[in-house]
């Protein structure tokens, strides 16, 4: 498997899928993230590469996994990878008409919904947390996420 930093032009991550199982409840519903379009922005994270003889297995379990709840719209994209190549992609981006769909809520909003939310995996804040932990190790930044962390980290104590 080859694992390269990537640029996804035109998405933006994003806290705007509002989490009411693993994150929160449906009473109290946490938020996690997407790649929502955004036009003139972009989100770097991984490109994973697969052999292609693992190719059919790790797509069907990839739709099995992101595609359950319809949340989710398979699309190949292209991807800009660190090393200057440029690829297409099967990626999983936000349905901006779905249900849980919340796009454009003030970062202090998601900070207050994150730092009281707890799920079925667990609490809102531990996935923020990790997913910053994970971005660093990385050498990504996300200013957005990094605020979020120091002010979810005030509301919850």
């Amino acid at each position: 498997m080859e694992k390269v930093i990537a640029t996804l032009p035109g998405y933006a991550r994003s806290f705007c899928m509002r989490s009411i199982h693993h994150r929160g409840t449906e009473e109290a519903p946490g938020l996690v993230l997407a790649l929502d379009a955004h036009e003139g922005a972009a989100c770097t994270g991984v490109a994973l590469r697969v052999a292609e003889d693992q190719e059919a297995a790790v797509l069907d379990y990839l739709r099995e996994r992101e595609l359950i709840s319809s949340a989710y719209i398979e699309e190949v994209l292209p991807l800009e990878l660190m090393d200057g190549r440029r690829v297409e992609a099967v990626t999983y981006v936000v349905d901006p008409d779905h249900v849980q769909y919340c796009g454009g809520e003030p970062l202090e909003t998601q900070a207050q919904i994150i730092a009281r939310a707890v799920g079925g995996r667990g609490p809102n804040t531990e996935y923020l947390y990790n997913t910053v932990a994970h971005l660093v190790e990385l050498g990504i930044g996300d200013e957005d996420l990094e605020w979020l962390v120091g002010r979810v980290r005030e509301i919850a104590g």
